[in-house]
């Protein structure tokens, strides 16, 4: 490389540097937006819930149903934010068997539901799959979830907590990602920051 080309090439990672580009793109890279803050028209509904987009999140607190998205995942990485009262029955649904009747049934459950009956399976639990004690209690503020499925390995950490750790379970092995608004929920559930990256 002559000295005109590598003073051209110190000049732009200088600029890209500037500007805040260098590293930006390998800190990032792979994840995916399924929420934009903006529109869920990427997404079906299934059941009744009213969601709407409020503040630049995905909010519901009437009706009974799902968000789903339209493709299909099965080893992936998946950050959420979400906000749900005390008395709200929700959660994420991962590796759908059957996007059009989501349950526990045929999918994995990671639960967002403080006041469930049986709290071994409530907040940051798999249902039937992966109880957790203590039950962490996420209503009222703000929460995050990462969820990790690769092959038959789960793990799920709330709030840098882990709630659940390698769980192994190779009965669902791949399917589309569901939002939910649960039966017997009084008050509100916010989803906002949505994504995925895919290994």
């Amino acid at each position: 490389m002559n000295r005109r080309s590598f003073c051209a090439l110190a000049a732009a990672t200088a600029l890209a540097a500037g500007l805040g580009l260098v590293g930006q793109a390998s800190g990032q890279s792979g994840w995916v937006q399924l929420f934009d803050g903006k529109s869920i028209y990427t997404w079906d509904k299934v059941g009744d819930a009213n969601w709407r987009i409020v503040d630049g999140a995905i909010e519901a607190d009437k009706g009974n149903g799902f968000l789903v998205t339209r493709n299909s995942y099965k080893d992936f990485q998946l950050r959420a934010e979400f906000w749900a009262d005390h008395k709200v029955n929700s959660g994420i649904f991962i590796r759908c068997t059957d996007p059009k009747k989501i349950g526990a049934e045929n999918a994995y459950e990671v639960n967002v539901y403080d006041e469930r009956p049986d709290p071994s399976y409530g907040t940051g639990a798999i249902v039937n799959f992966a109880k957790v004690s203590p039950m962490p209690k996420a209503g009222g503020k703000w929460n995050v979830f990462e969820i990790t499925a690769q092959g038959d390995t789960l793990t799920v950490i709330l709030n840098g907590q882990k709630t659940v750790d390698g769980l192994k379970d190779s009965k669902f092995s791949a399917g589309p990602i569901a939002l939910q608004y649960g039966t017997n929920s009084t008050g509100a559930v916010k989803f906002r920051k949505v994504e995925i990256r895919t290994m």
